[in-house]
Order: C-alpha cells, then structure tokens, then sequence
C-alpha cells in the first residue's frame, strides 16, 4: 500500500513537473520581460502586483505592527493571548514578517536554541548516498519558475539539498520522502536554512507525524477520515466518488504530503500554512473539504463527471478565480469541523482499522493540534528538566498575632483609694463629678 502511495506521488509529480517545463535555458535566457520575477520571486508569475481582494497598505502596516507587538513577548501572547494569535494568523501574516512568525508558531525557535550546533554538524557531515541520489533527482523540481531554484549551483537548490540531507542524518530510521522537497523549497523561501531545517523536524514529527515515514500509516489513517468527514458533511458528493471508484489516497496525499504546496496558488498556500502552523491539521482537513465542494458540489458538475478520470480531472481543474486568498480562506474557515469533531472520527476509525493490517499503527496521540499545545507542551518540557530560570523569591512577613482584648478587671473585693466629691449643700447619697466639692475616702467593694 504505502509503495503504491508513493509510486502515486511521483506519477503525479512529474507530470506537475513536465507540464510546467519553463525551467529550460532557452527560455530562462529569453527577453528581459518575461524574466521578471513577481513579488513572490516566481519568473514570468502574475502575482507582481496585489489582487483585487488584497488588504490595502495601510491595513497590511496595521497587522505587522500587531504582529511585532505579539512576537516581541511571545510566551507571554501565547499564554494569554493565543485567540488573538489565530485570528491574526487566519487574517494572513504579512510577508514581512512570515520569517519571524512561522518558527516561533512551529517551536522551531526551541529546538534550534536546544540544540546549538547540531544543524552545522549535520550538513557537513557525508549523506547517505541512497538518499543523496534520490534527492539530488528531485532537486529540479521543485519549483522550477522560482528565481531561488532555477541554477543547479545556485543557493536555493544548494539549501535545498543541504536541509534534506541533514534530515535523513537527523532521523535515519525514516530517510527522505519526495513530498518533503516542496514542503522545504517554501520554508527555504522564507527562512535560512537551519531555522528551515527546525521548522521542517517540526512538521514532520508534531504536526504531521507518520506522514513521510517509510509506511505512511498516518496518511491513510487520514484518508479513511477524510472519506468519513466527506460522508457527514458533503454526502451526495460522497457518493458520487464511490459510485466512480475515486478513492481518497488517488488525490489526498499530494494535497495533505505537500500542504497543498503543488495544488494551490502561491498566495494562498501561503495562507493555508499561516492557518496550519497555527491551528494544526485540521486546517488540512478544511481545505480538502472545500476543493471537493468547489469542484463536485452541484449536480450539474457531478453530472459532467460520469467516470473516474473526469471526476480526477475536475478535482485538479478548479478555477483559479475561486483559489484566490481572499476568495477561498474565508470558506476555509466556515467549514463545520472542530478539533473535537476530528479528534472523535480518528478514534473511530482507529477502532475499524484490521488487525493484520501491514505496517506499523498509526499514532494520532503523536500529533499535536496547533501552536498553542506546542507552546504547552514545550514549557512543560523546561519545567520538568529543570532548566526554566530562577526567579527571585519574594519574601512576606507573616503578621503578627493579635493581642487579646483588655477584660474589664476583677474589682471584686478590692480597696480603692480616690477622691470622694461633695457639694457644698446637704449631703447626697452617690458622689458626683459635676461638684465642686471633695475629699477623701476609702471605699471597699462586695
């Protein structure tokens, strides 16, 4: 099963890879137009300029003033502001400040502080060679058109390679999967290379683990999932793909293995990943369900799709107006499943699977659902090893104990000396303060 899945995954991405074959010298050295990059660094690309959805300036300088804000004292935001943090992250984080935000979301920024030295010491160190040709084939195709990867000796494919290798020294037992190449071109895009190579260990083994191991049993784990959330919220759909024999492990891996990096336009891959950084797979799960809705939803497209080929055809054929960012994220997010929801369809699942099924089972538990568990979960790790900082003991004086009440005292059986006051009139039984008289007595109290 998992060998057919990535004989699959090839298929498919090479021909992604022939029919975008702009990537030739000859062409590469044509006019001086058509080798202009736009904006995200895509030669010959039409996203130069912002779309008509596109936040206005003003508006894109107020998020990145929240978002320095926010990131300038972290753990303090993710402790009590992380509902702000996703709702920013679903806004889009601005590309400015992509580089800053997406380790600090990930918990790359921890790892890379552990481990001080281990990323330079993994890439120069000797690859495997099984693995370094397998991936220097891989290297042309990812993303050809873009400026960093189109020389062979240039920096971007150079990176590329050094941060695949470095993987498969960091984690040997599960080597290189081609659906990483894609996955560390875009981080590369916007990251060094060590700070691409943390982000890319984080995603691979808290976000996604299972996926691009040697067996992939998180990846159709995830399809029987998919294919049971299809059956809730989408069920005509659903069964128009049983009734065409479209199986979800013909289209969902590409989709979920390279976070819809080859499925997407650029701008809104960069938004599925802000959302996905943030709020976990889930966000994967969204988004699949919205492609499948886009391209089967009506009975009119259904019917235009009567075999299996069709069926596959229209699933990669949505219109690229209806892939716009601010098109299809807002869908995106109004997509009726929660992490509660998933979390009880993986369960239930798990409780289907066949016990000789081949392979290693699959650990959902492993997975943890968004920033906000990473960053719990990463404080967790400091206060258990001891390695959180001091801090200064303050120091409160108990108060002190309450004196008793003052009793009135026992005259009882007492002499008392004093002054016995008179008035200078007939004599009167009590004393009295108010006369002027006095003199002396000795009174004896009973």
């Amino acid at each position: 099963m998992a060998q057919a899945l990535g004989e699959d995954l090839v298929q498919s991405c090479e021909l992604q890879d022939d029919s975008s074959s702009l990537g030739s010298d000859s062409e590469l050295s044509g006019p001086g137009p058509y080798r202009q990059a736009d904006r995200y660094g895509f030669i010959g690309g039409s996203s130069a300029e912002p779309g008509p959805g596109h936040p206005p300036a003003d508006l894109i300088r107020q998020r990145e003033m929240k978002w320095v804000e926010m990131t300038s004292h972290w753990e303090k935001t993710m402790s009590r502001r992380y509902k702000k943090v996703k709702m920013q992250c679903r806004k889009g984080i601005p590309s400015a400040l992509r580089a800053r935000c997406w380790p600090l979301l990930c918990g790359a920024h921890v790892c890379q502080k552990n481990n001080p030295g281990t990323y330079q010491e993994l890439a120069e160190a000797p690859g495997d060679p099984q693995w370094m040709e397998t991936i220097g084939r891989d290297l042309h195709r990812q993303f050809p058109l873009h400026e960093m990867f189109v020389s062979p000796q240039g920096h971007g494919q150079q990176g590329l390679l050094q941060v695949l290798k470095a993987y498969t020294l960091y984690r040997p037992e599960q080597g290189y999967c081609q659906a990483q190449g894609p996955v560390a071109a875009v981080l590369l895009m916007h990251l060094p290379p060590e700070e691409a190579f943390w982000c890319l260990v984080q995603i691979c083994e808290v976000y996604l683990p299972g996926y691009y191991g040697p067996h992939m049993e998180a990846v159709r784990l995830d399809a029987e999932v998919f294919m049971a959330l299809l059956r809730r919220l989408l069920p005509r759909v659903h069964k128009h793909l049983q009734q065409v024999g479209v199986g979800p492990l013909l289209y969902l891996p590409e989709w979920f293995l390279c976070l819809f990096a080859r499925s997407l336009p650029f701008p809104t891959v960069l938004r599925v990943w802000d959302a996905f950084l943030s709020e976990g797979v889930k966000v994967l799960f969204r988004v699949g369900l919205t492609l499948v809705r886009l391209a089967l939803g009506t009975a009119e497209q259904r019917l235009a799709c009567p075999g299996l080929l069709e069926t596959l055809g229209a699933l990669r054929a949505i219109p690229p107006t209806q892939l716009q960012e601010e098109v299809f994220m807002p869908q995106v997010h109004s997509v009726a499943l929660s992490e509660h929801d998933l979390q009880r369809e993986i369960k239930a699942q798990l409780a289907q699977l066949p016990a000789t099924a081949s392979g290693p089972p699959p650990r959902p538990q492993a997975r943890l659902p968004g920033a906000q568990a990473i960053f719990e979960a990463q404080q967790l790790a400091v206060t258990r090893g001891g390695t959180r900082p001091e801090v200064p003991r303050i120091v409160v004086q108990p108060p002190e104990e309450p004196r008793p009440p003052r009793r009135k005292p026992q005259t009882r059986g007492k002499t008392f000396h004093g002054l016995l006051t008179r008035p200078r009139g007939p004599p009167i039984e009590s004393p009295s303060r108010s006369h002027r008289g006095s003199t002396s007595f000795l009174d004896t109290r009973f």
